[in-house]
């Protein structure tokens, strides 16, 4: 059995780098300074360190905006980034090391992701991060999700894998990925093909519906989805003195509006639609020449997603016509649904047996959201391979993406066992 006390340096080594993680939150594709340290921290390991092109297919990117990248460059160099590491990345965040054992087995990918959410953190005292003096040094920007966790667990466990290489057989790609919020960053990397040799594929999310001393090895409820950024295009004039030649575009954006809440849902599953973000117009006395609008549907299946994501388009370009505008769709990222293989979930229900103190749940408990490591997962499942994804329980103080939301870190620690434990219980053939 494994216990708690067990593996202290790796530990502290755990809470160590997510403390430091934690203080410099980067969003989606701006990830430039903490991809540095992840390949700086593999290189120093003796990983083969891959970066920009070798994994992320720019053709394939979803959302990601060229102001946020440059600001993020902009960051990078102000944290004395080596310029040689930017010069590799060529423009694309992100990150996978590779070890090689030396002897035949499967290749097994790991995946954590590594930005943050736009959420300004809490400065009282009762908060952890502020108490102990590891909170945002950006405002606006957290690690209210727990991607630092992540990123910083997956670091840990590299460091495990290098450490105890000559009792393991096969190939390990631990993958770094960039922009998971909003579902944006899976499908370049995918897209990359990085994961079309690998035999095993394994990612997890901490707390969600899990409190700490609970794994759950077999979660449902992944929800399909797909984001839209909707730009209503019009024609400006006078409101007063001639407002017959304009055309409408904010009219045209709150008529799809009040329409896309009114969607029929689905009969076969659940479906979820929101208007995040609405904005548009020039001046009080001006006909609003444009108006952009954020949202995003969910289904339960892709036919379902489908289903939303058409209906939605037809709205979109339905309000548009009737006001004489135009609208632009863009998709800003997608997941989809994910059903692990019941091979590896027997394999992670060993591993979370072994270890004293953790409650294996293998009962159906609903993720209930988005995740595009699913993306990933499917991706090795078409080339023949089998995924998983779990969830590592934290109790926690509030929901994630507020503003005072933290992780027990003795749940962090348990986590990194469960991890270890894992890769331990993996079938040795290919």
């Amino acid at each position: 059995m494994f216990t708690l006390s067990a593996l202290t340096s790796y530990e502290e080594e755990l809470i160590g780098l997510r403390r430091s993680l934690h203080q410099l939150p980067e969003e989606g594709w701006s990830e430039f300074t903490t991809t540095a340290r992840i390949a700086e921290t593999l290189e120093n390991l003796g990983f083969e360190v891959l970066l920009g092109p070798d994994i992320i297919d720019a053709s394939a990117c979803l959302g990601r905006k060229t102001s946020v990248v440059e600001a993020g460059l902009a960051l990078a160099r102000a944290n004395h980034v080596d310029e040689s590491l930017l010069d590799r990345m060529q423009g694309l965040t992100g990150c996978v090391g590779v070890l090689d054992t030396g002897r035949p087995g499967p290749t097994v990918a790991l995946r954590f992701d590594i930005d943050c959410v736009p959420v300004t953190e809490s400065t009282d005292s009762n908060h952890l991060p502020t108490r102990e003096g590891f909170a945002s040094t950006r405002p606006g920007l957290m690690h209210a999700c727990g991607h630092d966790a992540h990123t910083a667990t997956g670091l840990t466990l590299a460091h495990w894998v290098k450490d105890h290489a000559s009792d393991l057989v096969g190939r390990y790609k631990f993958l770094f990925q960039p922009a998971e919020e909003g579902v944006r960053g899976a499908a370049a990397m995918a897209a990359s093909g990085i994961l079309d040799d690998v035999d095993t594929f394994l990612a997890s999310h901490v707390a969600m519906m899990c409190k700490t001393g609970e794994v759950s090895v077999n979660p449902t409820g992944f929800l399909c989805t797909t984001k839209l950024d909707a730009t209503f295009t019009g024609k400006p004039a006078h409101a007063g003195v001639e407002p017959n030649a304009g055309h409408n575009a904010l009219a045209a954006a709150c008529y799809a509006f009040t329409q896309l809440m009114g969607l029929p849902r689905h009969r076969d599953g659940m479906t979820r639609i929101n208007v995040g973000q609405l904005t548009g117009g020039e001046g009080r006395n001006v006909i609003p020449s444009h108006a952009k609008m954020v949202l995003e549907v969910r289904g339960e299946n892709a036919e379902i997603n489908a289903y939303m994501a058409e209906s939605a388009e037809r709205i979109l370009k339905a309000s548009a016509l009737a006001q004489n505008c135009e609208v632009t769709l863009e998709k800003m990222g997608e997941a989809v649904d994910l059903t692990n293989d019941p091979a590896l979930v027997a394999c992670l229900e060993r591993a979370g047996a072994a270890i004293e103190g953790l409650t294996v749940r293998t009962d159906p408990m609903n993720f209930g959201g988005s995740e595009d490591a699913t993306l990933l997962a499917r991706r090795v499942q078409a080339h023949g391979g089998e995924a998983a994804f779990f969830v590592l329980g934290a109790d926690r103080p509030s929901g994630h993406h507020t503003a005072t939301f933290d992780v027990d870190e003795g749940a962090l620690k348990q986590g990194l066992h469960f991890w270890i434990s894992a890769l331990q219980h993996l079938p040795k053939g290919g």
